[in-house]
């Protein structure tokens, strides 16, 4: 664990690994996980076991990961938000085999107070509102709200909501295109 910052209230277990130039906060506790570089672990974190985190992943306070949980590079998790591992929990029946993967893509930012469903993937630079509860897959770039989640648009890598005239959006702020093929939103690479 070379250059990192871990704060001295803050455990890490032996078999974690924190990339480079890491920031562990107070009172969070990593166990035997993978993280990446350039990551910031906010105040009372916890991090369980087998979970992989990407680089430049944001993790705000008193936010729980568990097995099971993948979040892949640049990453933004609001704070309180909720993660799930098991569909049907009983505090009676072990259903640490049933552990569900639930897959947050490149980019994608979970709100505040958010509440992700497991066995979902959240597809890349996806935006899901504060509070809002997943139940289902979300396509790239969806904006998501509610209760259920129900998608109300399209977000731009840069968090802009994108407008769409003839198939086609740019970015308000980093005047990037976007095109709709097939119901999905896609950036036009020239």
């Amino acid at each position: 664990m070379n250059n990192i910052f871990k704060h001295e209230t803050a455990i890490v277990d032996d078999g974690a690994i924190i990339g480079n130039n890491s920031k562990i906060w107070h009172f969070s506790h990593i166990m035997r996980a993978q993280i990446g570089e350039n990551c910031s672990i906010g105040q009372n974190v916890f991090i369980a076991n087998n979970v992989r985190i990407g680089n430049g992943v944001k993790i705000q306070n008193n936010v729980s990961v568990y097995e099971g949980v993948v979040l892949e590079d640049d990453v933004f998790v609001g704070p309180s938000a909720v993660f799930t591992n098991v569909i049907n929990p009983r505090s009676f029946i072990e259903r640490k085999t049933e552990y569900k993967t639930t897959l947050i893509k490149k980019g994608a930012t979970i709100g505040a107070n958010a509440t992700i469903v497991c066995g979902n993937t959240i597809g890349e630079y996806a935006f899901i509102g504060a509070g809002s509860v997943i139940t289902k897959t979300v396509k790239p770039y969806a904006l998501m709200k509610g209760n259920p989640a129900k998608q109300d648009g399209w977000m731009s890598e840069a968090g802009a909501k994108l407008v769409f005239e003839n198939n086609i959006a740019i970015c308000a702020i980093r005047h990037e295109k976007y095109k709709m093929e097939n119901n999905f939103c896609k950036k036009v690479i020239d």
